[in-house]
């Protein structure tokens, strides 16, 4: 038998807590650690949609990217955009766990496999922390130089699609191989970017005068932006396997729900 602490010991070898920012709030939400453990889902969020998942699927854990308390909140009471699903998970004994930007530092977290699934080579973090290994974001190249265009399809393929898709800020014809990108929301690293020289930034949440000055910052830098979720879903496999290489007897599943806010879109 798993228990959930025992859980919780290897996401901390894992994700380390120490690695996170400081406004940050990973780690145990709600649960008991002595609760035994057979299924685990892993998602980008906690939703109500993926509660119900997790309870369909006689889950005692959900290993979530972003933490479901976040941001201070006054009540959980039911009728409380938090306090309904919190209430409800507590009720089905269904602990909540997130690792966010602590998976995102580290090898084989969020922007690495984006980066590697990719297709990329020789990479590093574009923003180092005091390990040369870990950091914020990825810089990597690609063997073949290839048009931004055909790096735009190549992401289309890759991520999941979501309604938005794939919003790109260049000339389809440019040459592109050096890249670097962060998963989830990445504007406060286009600095560093810039700095890094790359062809082309990849991030998500990008708005209007964030995209509009960094062009003007450096016209040679294209800038991509992509779906949060889809970006950072990429990773919940690699976390599943590195917590079933430890614990085999546990059923950690990837959850199916696409939490991704946005429905459609339409064009004149």
């Amino acid at each position: 038998m798993t228990t959930l602490g025992e859980i919780l010991d290897l996401a901390e070898e894992l994700w380390p807590k120490n690695l996170a920012e400081e406004w940050d709030a990973p780690g145990l939400v709600a649960g008991d650690p002595k609760t035994v453990v057979s299924r685990a889902l892993l998602s980008v969020d906690i939703t109500d949609a993926v509660l119900t998942e997790a309870i369909e699927l006689g889950c005692q854990l959900i290993i979530s990217h972003h933490p479901y308390l976040l941001r201070p909140v006054n009540s959980i009471a039911v009728g409380t955009p938090k306090g309904g699903v919190l209430t409800r998970a507590i009720e089905n004994k269904i602990a909540l766990f997130a690792a966010h930007t602590n998976s995102d530092v580290v090898e084989d977290g969020v922007s690495h496999t984006f980066a590697r699934q990719l297709g990329l080579t020789e990479i590093r973090p574009l923003v180092s922390l005091d390990d040369s290994r870990i950091g914020h974001g990825r810089v990597g190249r690609f063997e073949r130089s290839v048009k931004l265009g055909e790096l735009a399809l190549a992401l289309a393929r890759l991520l999941p699609p979501t309604a938005t898709g794939i919003r790109v800020s260049g000339d389809y014809e440019q040459l592109v191989q050096v890249v670097a990108l962060c998963g989830g929301a990445g504007d406060s690293f286009i600095p560093n970017a810039i700095e890094a020289n790359v062809d082309a930034y990849i991030t998500s949440d990008l708005r209007h005068h964030v995209v509009q000055e960094a062009r003007e910052k450096s016209e040679s830098m294209s800038i991509v932006d992509v779906s949060h979720w889809s970006s950072e879903s990429l990773w919940l496999p690699v976390a599943a396997k590195q917590l079933s290489q430890v614990f085999a007897e546990v059923d950690f599943v990837v959850s199916e729900i696409r939490s991704d806010p946005w429905d459609f879109t339409v064009t004149q």
